[in-house]
């Protein structure tokens, strides 16, 4: 089943004009509604709420950004767009700064026209899915995951499928995917969502001092032990610990985890007694354990009684369409950090983006927003305002591919057929395998499918 149409208030005092807007954006798909005054916008706008508003500026009772400022009151949010045969630098600041989107000018393109109105209603319905995400209300409560991929999805039904058991799970991930979001996760659709959820990370606690902060320790066990302590596991009772890099607790503090999670009790340092404790443990690590089990580095037994309920993070290079989504969430929350406007990406910085595989993962992603922020002034995060190694990466193989074509400036290959013909070797060297040749030329796979379309459009197989 379709789809409903976007509905588009177009508000032009030109007929001829007008009509011609009209019957191209129909033709695109969109329900038009056009008025040609200020007062009949503003009945259209008690109506319904459109999808988008092209607006005149000069309109023969008013002028556009009258009716700006009544669909900043009333529907905020929708993308406006500002035409006019009158345009001006002055004008085009006024109408920017109180709201709008874009500022074209007569005569107008109405190819450029309808790439902007493509773009905006893209970007409004990315900001509707951040959302509902934030919100936790849409179709799929978030669990404050962000990402719409089928990955996702996955994960977050996983969860809710391990939520209900009270035994431990393992959390696998490579640095920077989010294992901490997703034990919180688990913990709040858990039945001990009230009760308290403490996060460790086992490589920044000194292995001398790993059992004292985990079960505690009496008052004089070991020298500056002036008084008793709880360790993280009483603190925690009732309710969830994360054990993050669990791959780095050395071997004689396994063998005391896995006594808890037997038995349920634990001993703290110095005492001649045990504590029952109700603890549900969550662990988490970016390495192979079944890799450690086998080099003795890590208790087989304790490996299989955590690996009975395991989870999988995927990596940002494979869900690549949530890369939007994310930026646009980080964007908000650096915006509101810097106490800053209404910040947006250009297109290019949104397209650099999505093709960057970022190795680092939803990390490296949030802190490369986080700088784009610190160096934007304006209100756009341009390519510039990104890492130099995001917005670098790609001169960097050309630089290397020219270096290797000696000859004649007028010999050289294009940048085109460079990538392409660099594309069809990787793709022979790997049989075909489009996950391979993504990691060895350090893209997603999303942008090696429109490679590989590309090449077809050219004629070559």
């Amino acid at each position: 089943m379709s789809s409903r149409p976007v509905t588009i208030l177009l508000v032009e005092d030109d007929a001829s004009l007008g009509q011609l807007l009209m019957e191209e954006l129909e033709v695109d798909g969109y329900r038009v509604r056009r008025v040609s005054m200020v007062a009949e916008a503003r009945t259209a706008l008690t109506d319904e709420r459109p999808g988008l508003i092209v607006s005149d500026l000069r309109l023969p009772d008013g002028d556009g950004l009258e009716i700006l400022s009544l669909q900043q009151a009333e529907h905020p949010g929708i993308p406006f767009i500002v035409i006019t045969a009158f345009g001006t630098v002055d004008q085009a600041v006024d109408a920017l700064k109180a709201g709008a989107d874009d500022f074209l000018t007569k005569p107008l393109s109405t190819d450029h026209l309808r790439l902007k109105i493509k773009r905006l209603l893209a970007q409004a319905d990315l900001n509707r899915q951040l959302a509902e995400y934030q919100s936790g209300r849409g179709g799929d409560e978030s669990m404050g995951l962000i990402g719409g991929s089928a990955m996702m999805d996955r994960l977050r039904s996983d969860i809710r499928q391990v939520a209900r058991s009270q035994a431990a799970v393992l959390i696998n991930g490579e640095s920077g995917t989010g294992k901490e979001l997703v034990a919180r996760a688990i913990h709040q659709q858990s039945e001990r969502s009230a009760r308290p959820f403490l996060a460790v990370n086992c490589a920044g606690i000194p292995p001398d001092l790993m059992e004292s902060e985990f079960f505690g320790h009496e008052a004089g066990a070991f020298t500056g032990a002036r008084q008793a302590r709880r360790g993280l596991f009483a603190e925690a009772n009732g309710g969830t610990l994360l054990l993050d890099e669990i791959g780095e607790m050395p071997l004689a503090l396994q063998a005391k985890l896995l006594r808890v999670l037997q038995e349920g009790c634990i001993k703290p340092v110095g005492a001649d007694h045990e504590e029952m404790v109700d603890v549900r443990i969550l662990a988490a690590t970016h390495v192979d354990l079944l890799r450690a089990v086998e080099q003795g580095h890590f208790r087989e037994d304790l490996y299989y009684r955590l690996e009975t309920l395991s989870l999988t993070v995927p990596p940002l290079r494979e869900r690549d369409e949530d890369v939007e989504l994310l930026a646009m969430h980080f964007l908000g929350e650096a915006a509101r950090r810097h106490s800053r406007g209404f910040l947006k990406f250009s297109d290019v910085t949104l397209r650099i983006l999505r093709d960057y595989p970022f190795p680092g993962n939803v990390r490296e992603l949030s802190s490369a927003i986080e700088r784009a922020v610190t160096f934007c002034e304006s209100d756009t995060i341009q390519p510039e305002h990104l890492p130099e190694r995001i917005r670098k990466r790609q001169g960097g193989i050309v630089q290397a591919a020219v270096a290797a074509s000696p000859g004649k400036l007028s010999e050289w290959p294009t940048l085109e057929m460079l990538q392409q013909d660099y594309v069809r070797r990787v793709m022979a060297a790997v049989d075909g395998n489009k996950r391979r040749a993504a990691q060895i030329l350090g893209i997603n796979r999303r942008t090696l499918y429109r490679w590989l379309e590309s090449d077809l459009e050219h004629g070559h197989d």
